[in-house]
């Protein structure tokens, strides 16, 4: 029985106490259960949700991977990561829900026998048979065993007497034609309903809170088109490298890594007219609407970098890495520019930036406004709004002012919305633990559903197949460094994004 202590208790939003209150009997398999991915988020969300009262009482949780473990290893592996302060009496509560099975992923008498065990588990929440049950499988596994784990789930697992839902992670293809076949294979076997491709950017809290900001506030939406907007930039910064995974990353690239996905996603959000409600279908017809109007990506609308070793030699170049060929042309930093064909934003230019080993961590939205016409005052600078995903949640807008006292000279300032200062005692969830918690309670609205998939692959696969083909190699830039050279310049160049000619620097909270 799923029981969290009454510390962790909160007032719970509308909504998401659904699967909890509902109480559906539930089982969720986690495949890939040893590895990184399920130990450093998978099973951390689920202790999240499970701390906060938010998962079903009667649930099982069974770990399935190639691994051969005892409980006792399973257990230690899968809490190796909540942390040193959690409370041991609810990390105890949340194992008695745990279980492991060890079995190959293209073996139907292993999935056999991991089926075995969910009806074990089903009968010991006395709900064998019955069609109010739920099932969910979470494929925290390479791209590589999908449609094999998929086959022998449809195959030897999957009980059409009750609710199966599939949830799969990126990357979701390689270009469109693979991802095509990927989900033509993953469709033959699965309906669009029962199948969740989950883009963790799509469950952070600011990404969540953008519909908000937009459609709740009249004066944001007054002004979110062509008509005042100049240009729009989204940015994700790494500081840090491939750190011993080059030879894994050098197969994708950035491009596919961040941009693709996470970017454009964040992108549809952004630019997307209003839904008809919020319900999922509604939403995600808005971002494919969007999607299908962005033309592909030119290569003379491109730069790419690859970082080297910092000056001091304290980090090492991406090829130092041994997994990494010598001669490999992969981008570990890209920044191009996507045009929206519509009449909400045909002119507006925006700008998607991805790089590892860069200056420092940070993802934001930046949306710069046109000068002001006919200014009783020189334009000296833009108004921008800037939402900044991470790593400190704010919503800032950049304003011009006077300065305060004797003096008239203008000065740049801001109206601040920070997180941490305002919501101080609210912890933010890890994205993974908000996108769980749809699954449970069945919301797609923060899923990637197949045409939307399609449609940013056909904006970025013209261009890796050009990179590709013809051996387009990277600039290099420092470990730590701000990019490439031109990096900074490109926003200028390109969009026609100006630079504040009045002193400014954005104070995040402490």
């Amino acid at each position: 029985m799923s029981k969290a202590s009454s510390s962790s208790q909160g007032s719970l939003t509308c909504g998401l106490d659904k699967a909890a209150k509902e109480n559906v009997p539930t089982t969720i398999v986690v495949f890939g259960a040893s590895g990184d991915l399920a130990k450093k988020k998978t099973f951390p969300a689920l202790f999240h949700l499970f701390q906060r009262g938010l998962l079903p009482k009667r649930i099982g949780i069974i770990g399935y991977a190639r691994t051969k473990m005892t409980s006792e290893e399973f257990h230690k592996r899968a809490t190796s990561h909540f942390g040193a302060e959690v409370n041991q009496d609810d990390v105890a509560g949340f194992l008695k829900l745990c279980t492991y099975v060890s079995g190959k992923y293209d073996v139907p008498e292993d999935f056999k026998k991991l089926r075995e065990e969910i009806e074990n588990h089903e009968k010991l929440l006395e709900c064998s048979g019955s069609s109010n049950r739920v099932r969910v499988y979470y494929m925290a596994l390479p791209p590589s065993v999908f449609v094999d784990v998929a086959t022998q789930i449809k195959q030897n697992v999957y009980d059409e007497t009750c609710i199966n839902r599939v949830v799969i992670e990126k990357p979701f293809g390689h270009d469109l034609e693979s991802s095509r076949e990927l989900s033509t294979d993953i469709g033959a076997l699965f309906s669009e309903g029962e199948v969740f491709r989950i883009d963790h950017y799509l469950g952070k809290e600011m990404v969540k809170n953008i519909l908000a900001l937009r459609f709740a506030n009249v004066f944001y939406e007054a002004v979110w088109n062509r008509h005042y907007i100049s240009n729009v930039q989204i940015t994700f910064k790494e500081p840090f490298g491939t750190e011993g995974r080059g030879g894994y990353f050098d197969q994708f690239g950035i491009i596919r890594d961040v941009m693709q996905n996470h970017l454009l996603q964040v992108l549809s959000i952004v630019a997307m007219n209003q839904p008809e409600s919020l319900g999922a279908e509604d939403v995600r017809d808005r971002k494919t609407e969007v999607l299908r109007r962005i033309l592909p990506i030119q290569l003379e609308d491109t730069l790419l970098g690859q970082y080297v070793a910092s000056t001091d030699g304290s980090k090492p170049g991406y090829k130092d890495d041994d997994t990494v060929p010598q001669d490999s042309i992969t981008p570990t930093f890209a920044q191009c520019v996507l045009h929206v064909d519509n009449d909400r934003w045909r002119g507006v230019p925006w700008v998607i930036k991805a790089g590892k080993a860069l200056n420092e961590a940070k993802m934001l939205i930046r949306i710069q406004y046109k000068d002001m016409p006919n200014s009783l005052f020189p334009n000296l600078a833009r108004n921008e709004l800037v939402i900044q995903v991470s790593p400190k949640e704010s919503v800032y807008i950049k304003t011009i002012v006077k300065e305060p006292g004797l003096s008239t000279n203008l000065a740049m300032s801001e109206l601040d919305l920070s997180y941490k200062t305002r919501y101080h005692d609210v912890k933010i969830p890890d994205a993974y633990a908000t996108l769980i918690l749809d699954v449970l309670n069945g919301d797609h609205s923060n899923f990637v559903r197949s045409d939307e998939l399609d449609e940013a692959w056909r904006i970025f696969t013209p261009l890796l197949h050009q990179i590709e083909s013809e051996h387009i190699a990277p600039k290099p830039y420092e470990y730590g460094s701000r990019g490439p050279e031109g990096a900074y310049q490109f926003v200028e160049d390109r969009v026609g994004y100006k630079r504040t000619e009045l002193e400014y620097h954005w104070e995040a909270p402490e």
